[in-house]
């Protein structure tokens, strides 16, 4: 199935009059995000952007702003409540995190993951921008720890695992505040968020896997050993989970780039391209072989596929 990144919300405060900004901005966050509190450190006020979107199951927000804090006290958990985990992935910046078991320090590419029904403090000192993922509990709790999350928790690029998932991740994430569609985005979402959260080896690496694939697509060199070493395990193994779903590394590169291709070769705006300007674009180095396999995958040559 294919899921449609949809719009929600687009606000920034650089319209309003700065004696209205923190108003502004927490009644917007009260309405599309979560209840808040709002301290700007800055003399030109708060100045902060936030998009929202919606994708399968899930909502992201994308924020950045100049160096303020956000708090959400006992009494905003109690007045406007809000059951989710949040997943907060640090783009720019540093912060600090403060909740009723201490405090956490993120860097950018660090990932602070929360419930909202207990309070907190997150801090930023200088310009920020995060993109934070909204997770119904009653949803990470089927799909990523039934438990929930007892306190909040920092995951950063500590061992080369976890810098392959949050890398993906923010990959991933950055695609959908791009508002652009596709299969199970929210899917491969949750299973990051997870494996990072049980440190197990859940079908993440799959994930990492597949998404190298789609950021590489063009490159001719792009082979199932260099896609194994980007996913941290062997080729061997990398087959065997592609084997999981009835597939092979090798198969599913060529018919990705093949769906590329057909996509671009319907597109009225790619009518100026040649077929090989296509084919070559999308990592085939011959013509003829992407001919024979484009009809052997769809039933039809190329050129079939170009608009009248």
């Amino acid at each position: 199935m294919t899921r449609t990144v949809s719009l929600i919300s687009r606000v920034s405060t650089d319209a309003v009059a700065p004696a209205d900004r923190v108003g502004f901005w927490e009644d917007h966050n009260r309405r599309a995000l979560v209840g808040l509190t709002c301290s700007p450190y800055s003399e030109r006020g708060l100045l902060a952007t936030q998009t929202n979107v919606r994708f399968g199951e899930l909502r992201l927000a994308d924020i950045e702003g100049n160096e303020h804090v956000i708090e959400r006290t006992p009494a905003a958990c109690r007045a406007l409540p809000k059951d989710s985990v949040f997943a907060s992935l640090v783009l720019a910046g540093e912060a600090v995190f403060y909740h009723g078991q201490g405090c956490l320090t993120l860097r950018a590419g660090d990932l602070a993951l929360y419930d909202t029904r207990r309070s907190y403090l997150f801090g930023f000192a200088a310009p920020m921008r995060q993109l934070l993922v909204d997770v119904p509990r009653e949803v990470f709790t089927t799909r990523c720890l039934p438990e929930g999350v007892a306190r909040p928790r920092r995951f950063g690029s500590d061992t080369p695992r976890t810098a392959a998932l949050l890398d993906t991740l923010r990959a991933l994430l950055t695609r959908v505040a791009q508002q652009r569609t596709g299969a199970g985005r929210d899917d491969a979402v949750l299973d990051l968020i997870r494996a990072l959260a049980t440190d197990g080896a859940a079908p993440a690496p799959l994930v990492v896997a597949k998404d190298f694939v789609e950021r590489n697509l063009p490159d001719p060199g792009l082979t199932p050993g260099r896609i194994a070493a980007a996913a941290g395990m062997s080729v061997r193994h990398l087959g065997r989970l592609f084997a999981a779903e009835g597939d092979s590394p090798a198969r599913y590169l060529q018919r990705r780039r093949l769906e590329r291709a057909r996509r671009e070769l319907a597109d009225p705006a790619a009518h100026h391209r040649t077929i090989a300007d296509i084919a070559h674009r999308w990592g085939f180095a011959s013509h003829a072989h992407f001919t024979r396999v484009f009809q052997t995958e769809f039933g039809h040559p190329p050129s079939e596929t170009r608009p009248t």
